[in-house]
């Protein structure tokens, strides 16, 4: 353990770049409270169906596929901390336009198709902010964090958007609280919207503090700025090791590291971080987090205990992440992955089963608890941790732009065809999810490598070797 370690200032910089994990968990959560009111001010007064309403509730996750298709050039061509500060701006502008998308256009309460479009247009915009800050923010801290505590660093990514959306949860209910339907529909869902704007300014000034990473500041050939921030993080004496490490990561293969193509280090890696993205939404997380309360009614709980069990799964989101969090780098990426997969495989095959013989009640409950707490002690942060350092120097930029698409990509699926699964069966829909938790285990034992402890440099000559490309080895 290296001595002179400055702890406070690498959490610091990763209590930074995690807001924009919080304006993630935000966004995304942001459209729960609004969502009626925004359906009977632009749907119902436009005579418009359900189809539209479901494009507009969902528009947002159209972005999050165009931020993280186009993270990778913007990774690699303007850096990660100048990268999050335009994902920081694109929230600003998304919270403020969508609480008031008339803004010089169009006169406020007289809705039509083009505010619609305008509106839609903005949440899309925070869509873009999501996906660049879901790929960017891990990457940022990935790069920043010792290898001994990168898993640490990189699950308080995860926590921090459990946190976002419990914000706002509370923030949408104190703006509603007290108020009637009328003036809610009319002016505060504007106010659940804007309140975004905040986190996202403070995100935006925050990051004009922090520095660049050391690995981007190397591939743009800028040594003397990365020996002082590694010098920072890790010690002078340390931190010229690690500076020779990773120079030599950019010379072990023979493109310029401007230059280098997505398969230099072969496909199987970037097959892995597919893969690891679309397990993490196909075995149906978003499903219970955004039909929640749906779930439990159809299961027979009045409105009221749905939502407070909704709230329930909520806290054991939070425990169960800091579990992770505190675990990672001790028992390591595979055990805490395969663990939960086979957690999540008991919860969804015994909602399953009740399904089957329609029985509802509270063992119902304990079955999503169980399934709810193995993911979140394993996929929904280690997926995030393993898209951070798995993939090598030269590449990772492009390599986590594609992962990270691929991923919304399998979230917007799964949610879309959600309620189709489940009017044709509620048993083999959470059965398929019990069968993907089940393959999940099994992909991870067989081709994710362990990389507890691991430098990021390490993986550069590890996925060489993998490769057996000697083409590309100088």
């Amino acid at each position: 353990m290296n001595q002179k370690r400055n702890s406070l200032y690498i959490f610091s910089l990763t209590l930074v770049a995690a807001i924009g994990g919080l304006l993630f968990g935000y966004d995304t959560a942001v459209i729960s409270g609004a969502e009626k009111s925004v359906q009977a001010y632009l749907i119902t007064s436009l005579d418009l169906g359900t189809l539209a309403h479901g494009a507009t509730i969902s528009s947002a996750l159209i972005g999050c596929i165009i931020g993280g298709l186009i993270s990778g050039y913007f990774a690699s061509a303007f850096g990660r901390k100048k990268s999050l500060i335009i994902a920081a701006v694109l929230f600003f502008i998304s919270a403020l336009g969508s609480g008031y998308p008339e803004f010089l256009l169009f006169q406020q309460g007289e809705p039509s198709i083009a505010l619609l479009f305008v509106f839609n247009l903005y949440r899309i915009i925070g869509g873009v902010g999501v996906g660049l800050a879901s790929a960017i923010t891990p990457m940022y801290i990935g790069e920043i964090a010792p290898a001994d505590i990168r898993g640490k660093m990189v699950s308080f990514n995860q926590f921090m958007i459990i946190f976002g959306m419990l914000v706002v949860y509370f923030v949408n209910w104190g703006i509603a609280n007290g108020q009637t339907v009328e003036w809610i529909n009319d002016i505060g869902w504007r106010y659940m919207f804007a309140s975004e704007a905040i986190p996202a300014l403070m995100f935006a000034i925050l990051l004009f503090f922090v520095p660049e990473t050391p690995r981007y500041l190397v591939l743009k050939r800028e040594d003397s700025k990365a020996i002082q921030v590694l010098a920072k993080i890790n010690g002078s004496e340390e931190a010229k090791i690690i500076l020779r490490d990773i120079k030599n990561t950019y010379s072990l293969t023979k493109e310029r590291a401007d230059s280098v193509k997505l398969f230099s280090y072969g496909k199987l890696v970037i097959i892995i971080g597919i893969m690891l993205s679309v397990f993490q939404q196909f075995v149906g997380i978003n499903v219970a987090l955004y039909y929640a309360p749906r779930i439990f009614e159809s299961m027979g709980a009045a409105k009221d205990a749905s939502m407070i069990q909704t709230i329930v799964m909520g806290l054991i989101n939070v425990v169960f992440t800091v579990v992770a969090i505190l675990t990672v780098d001790k028992w390591g990426r595979k055990p805490l992955l395969i663990t939960g997969s086979i957690g999540m495989a008991i919860g969804m095959f015994g909602v399953a089963s009740l399904a089957f013989a329609d029985i509802i009640g509270i063992s119902t409950l304990i079955f999503i608890i169980i399934y709810t707490a193995s993911f979140m002690m394993s996929w929904g942060p280690i997926c995030w941790v393993l898209i951070a350092e798995i993939f090598p120097n030269k590449i990772r930029g492009q390599a986590v732009a594609v992962a990270v698409a691929a991923q919304w990509a399998a979230n917007y699926f799964i949610s879309s065809t959600y309620p189709m699964m489940m009017e044709f069966s509620g048993g083999l829909t959470y059965g398929f999810y019990g069968v993907m938790s089940i393959l999940s285990a099994v992909f991870v034992w067989i081709w994710v490598p362990e990389t507890k402890g691991k430098t990021l440099e390490y993986m550069d000559s590890f996925w060489i070797k993998k490769a057996g490309d000697k083409r590309n080895v100088s």
